[in-house]
């Protein structure tokens, strides 16, 4: 049964928490600086290319550079970002981004930017942005307590929202009065600042000092932990039945304001500004929300609002019932989304967030594109009304699933680091990328012990296999049945050292120590390396 009571006893943090954090704040407002930059530039690029042959094709093309990065690029920037230290990688994409922008200013005001070039320097702008996102938001839970990091998640999002809403008007203002090159300096301005508020932000805790993993290998490493990772895969599965239908709505807005209300581009703002501010109310009433409802209660309330603010656009021809309509609708889009990824924030170990957040990301990023693609057909076959019907239809009935697959609350849930296995006592140290290495650990369990023996080392065997092991295997000696041997491989010594040294939390601790308590006697470890790495 679920319970729509509160969910934890003490009172929410305010929406504004973590402004009161100045390490956060700092960044926050240089973050909404870039953000502004970003919506402007998308605007002045789009203008740019207005009166081309085939523009339709090459405004659209623009949002296509801009995105496209972040499909391909998404998990090896996780990595980078688990791998090396994030605010120095956070500092040189901005610089990077910074210089595309100028690069655009200078060729623009120089009447040498033809639309390839303008595609090519929007991707490699992409790209930056891409590289960003991950590394940003894995140090989100090193600027601000557990307890605010919804109150963080929808300050990002009121961030983004608030500049879509602004970005773009205030970029029309300074286009018709001063050019697109403005447009384009403004935005390389603003990725300074926000590369100067990295520079000046000295963490309280310095990240761990060693060697950093192989790129390769921690890519690996990060597929393998959301592989075996449940609850990773089921925050990740409601936000993919979340967005792709919820996607029909942002894709088919110009088309509802145009064809159904016969509204112009002016019009097609007004509506998408009640978007925002949706977003923005929605964001400041996050915290109080999810203090009150249980997570699998929020995702199936946001899910049903939505689902009737998409009836009332399909359905409706009066201009103010739906700009009524969308408000909510923003509300549910950003509360959803904003708790979706705090929640993974939250369960995340800090050695791997990155690369979990870059998943969610190419989940969020190709969900949005494969829905508008899906929308955008059935809409062309079917009109404009059946479209939203259907889209509307299958969020309801995705919000409904929630009750057969609901989200744990993980706002309790440890994750700091437990380092709880003893030190390694091998004769000769092997080279760290010798491997694969092979663990087994043998136990004697008394026969009225042994099933439930069997079944807690279930969970051991997910605790492996999140933090490295390839292949996991419990086994019974066949000439003493109360022997019992776990073997698991990992593939290499290094990668085995990193499980020793960081990568198990309290949660993996506990599971242990659960089946390890139903052995007699202590169990006996041997680590074995491959013969030709013998001394």
């Amino acid at each position: 049964m679920v319970s729509a009571g509160p969910a934890a006893a003490e009172p929410p943090p305010s929406a504004w928490a973590p402004l009161r954090v100045a390490a956060y704040r700092s960044l926050w407002l240089a973050m909404l600086a870039a953000n502004l930059g970003t919506w402007m530039q998308t605007v002045g690029a789009q203008w740019l290319l207005i009166n081309e042959p085939g523009a339709s094709t090459l405004v659209a093309l623009v949002q296509t550079a801009s995105m496209l990065p972040i499909l391909l690029l998404a998990l090896p920037a996780g990595a980078l970002a688990d791998t090396f230290d994030r605010r120095h990688l956070l500092i040189v994409v901005q610089l990077f981004v910074a210089g595309v922008a100028v690069l655009l200013t200078l060729l623009t005001a120089a009447g040498r930017m033809p639309p390839a070039l303008l595609l090519t320097l929007t991707f490699a702008f992409g790209v930056g942005q891409a590289l960003t996102l991950p590394a940003w938001a894995a140090v989100i839970p090193d600027l601000v307590p557990r307890s605010q990091l919804q109150s963080a998640s929808a300050l990002g999002a009121i961030s983004v929202n608030a500049a879509r809403s602004i970005g773009p008007a205030v970029a029309g203002v300074l286009i018709a009065r001063t050019g697109v090159p403005v447009v384009f300096a403004l935005n390389a301005v603003a990725f300074v600042i926000f590369a100067v508020a990295l520079w000046r932000w000295r963490p309280a805790t310095a990240e761990a000092a060693g060697v950093p993993e192989r790129f390769t290998a921690a890519l690996r490493a990060g597929g393998r932990y959301v592989r075996h990772s449940p609850t990773v895969q089921r925050l990740l599965l409601r936000a993919l039945v979340f967005i792709l239908p919820a996607s029909a709505l942002w894709a088919l807005l110009p088309l509802i304001a145009n064809k159904r209300l016969g509204l112009g581009s002016g019009g097609y703002g007004v509506l998408l500004g009640a978007l925002g501010v949706g977003a923005i109310v929605g964001g400041l009433l996050l915290p109080t929300v999810r203090a009150k409802l249980s997570p699998t209660w929020f995702v199936l309330l946001a899910g049903v609002l939505y689902g009737l603010a998409m009836l009332v656009v399909a359905l409706v021809r009066s201009e103010a019932l739906v700009l009524l309509a969308l408000v909510p609708a923003g509300a549910a889009w950003v509360t959803t989304l904003s708790n979706l990824n705090a929640e993974i924030q939250l369960f995340l170990p800090g050695w791997v967030r990155a690369r979990g957040l870059a998943v969610y990301q190419v989940v969020f990023a190709g969900s949005q594109a494969i829905g508008a693609l899906v929308w955008g057909v059935v809409a062309d076959l079917a009109g404009l009304v059946v479209a939203h019907l259907v889209a509307a239809a299958l969020m309801v009935v995705g919000a409904l699933t929630a009750w057969l697959w609901p989200l744990p609350d993980l706002r309790s849930v440890e994750r700091d680091p437990a380092t709880f296995w003893p030190d390694l006592q091998v004769v000769h140290e092997p080279d760290p990328t010798v491997g694969p290495i092979l663990v087994t650990i043998t136990f004697t369990v008394p026969p009225e012990r042994q099933e439930e023996f069997v079944a807690a080392m279930e969970a051991v065997r997910a605790a492996r296999q999140r933090t490295g092991a390839m292949r996991w295997g419990l086994f019974r000696k066949g000439e003493a049945p109360d022997c019992f041997v776990e073997v698991y491989q990992v593939p290499s010594w290094d990668e085995h050292l990193r499980q020793h040294r960081g990568r198990l939390t309290r949660a993996d601790q506990v599971a242990e120590e659960r089946a390890w308590t139903l052995a007699s006697g202590t169990p006996e470890v041997n680590h074995l390396v491959p013969a030709e790495a013998a001394p």
